[in-house]
Parts: C-alpha cells; sequence; structure tokens
C-alpha cells in the first residue's frame, strides 16, 4: 500500500523534512507504508550536499536551508509541485541508477500528459525540454537513502515565478547556456489537481509490482 498525500497549503521546508524523516523512521520499523506526499513551499532555496557558495548567487533573496540530498542548488516556491517520494527499494530493487531512471520516467510520462516532451541529458541532472537553440529545465531530482528507503525526490515547474530562479545557479548548470521553463510558460496551464491526477496515473505504468523481496 502507497500512502498519497496532496497538500493544499504551503509546508515549511523544516516541517517537511521534520516529517520525513519520521516516516521513514516509521518505515524502516515496519510501521508505515510507503508513502509519496505531494506538496509546495514558500519560496525558498535548499543547498543539496554538492552545492558550491559561489552558485549562490542572491543569498539573501530568500531563506536558505542545507538539505542531505543529492544535487546542488535548488529554489522552491509557489507553482512548483514538490513530491518526495517515500519508497522501499528493498521491495523495488536495490539499484539506486535504476530507481533514479524510473523517477525520472515517470516525470516524463505525466509531462507528455500535457504534451510536454521532457527529456534527459547526459552529464545534467534533471529534465530539460528543447526550445529552438537552448534548453530549458522544467524538472529537478534530488534523493536520500536510508538502509534503501528513499525521501526527498523531485520538483517540477507548474506555474512559478521564473525569475525567481536568478538567485541561484540552478544545480550547477551555466545559467548563460541554459534556461528554466514551466508548464505555464510552454504554454500548458495546468492546474496543480490534474498535474497530481496524472502523476497518480502514471505512477504503476512505471513501477506496476513492489513484491522484489
Amino acid at each position: 500500500m502507497i500512502e498519497w498525500v496532496s497538500s493544499t497549503e504551503p509546508i515549511a521546508y523544516p516541517d517537511a523534512v521534520q516529517e520525513m524523516e519520521a516516516h521513514i523512521a516509521a518505515m524502516i520499523a515496519g510501521r508505515a507504508d510507503e508513502k509519496i506526499w505531494l506538496l509546495e513551499h514558500p519560496a525558498l532555496i535548499t543547498a543539496g550536499a554538492r552545492a558550491k557558495p559561489h552558485d549562490l548567487l542572491q543569498p539573501e533573496r530568500f531563506p536558505v536551508f542545507h538539505s542531505r540530498r543529492g544535487g546542488q542548488f535548488t529554489y522552491h516556491g509557489p507553482g512548483q509541485r514538490i513530491g518526495y517520494v517515500m519508497l522501499d527499494l528493498n521491495r523495488r530493487g536495490r539499484d539506486v541508477r535504476n530507481f533514479v531512471f524510473l523517477l525520472e520516467e515517470w516525470l516524463i510520462r505525466t509531462l507528455a500528459c500535457f504534451d510536454i516532451c521532457a527529456e534527459r541529458r547526459e552529464g545534467r541532472i534533471g529534465l530539460w525540454v528543447c526550445r529552438n537553440d537552448r534548453e530549458d529545465k522544467i524538472a529537478a531530482v534530488g534523493l536520500r537513502l536510508r538502509k534503501w528507503r528513499s525521501f526527498h525526490g523531485f520538483s517540477v515547474n507548474i506555474s512559478p515565478n521564473l525569475q525567481h530562479f536568478s538567485a541561484i545557479v540552478p544545480c550547477g548548470n551555466d545559467p548563460a547556456r541554459y534556461g528554466v521553463t514551466s508548464l505555464w510558460d510552454l504554454g500548458a496551464e495546468v492546474s496543480v489537481t490534474d498535474f497530481d491526477i496524472a502523476l497518480k496515473q502514471n505512477f504503476t505504468q512505471v513501477w506496476p509490482c513492489c513484491d522484489k523481496i
């Protein structure tokens, strides 16, 4: 069983981390099922394990929280859907690279429901959309594992203020070469509710079985 939770009000980042930590501990103890939590944060920046200080371009603009997830600096804020993915890789296969691939595949299929063609790129984390002579990022991925249980997860830009990303070098990608986009920026004025529905519908297409013990 997977517990699906969709939060309608913005969740403070420290509160979200505390909730994830508690749930992962309960999963490890055998007291909780897997969980996927879909939510939104107030405008803020998180610094992953590989964040470089010089990539924080405007340190006073938004609150900055240090995170133990993988990756570098990431902006979160209104109009961006966050997915905290608390799954048991003991049941889904102890293959981290494949797990990330399937997580990306889940997002690719979900975005395709709204006629957005998102793609992986070698050497660049996240999902990208080709736009004329450049590529813009539409989704970011950053995970952590504890005893083969995953937490943290992904963010997808639905309708955020794209100017807010100028406070950082997003995930270390050169802003002179790579931009940031969203579904609304690409002409797909999707509601959060519709996006959540598509996520849930596509999940079982990517992870149809979880009995690999």
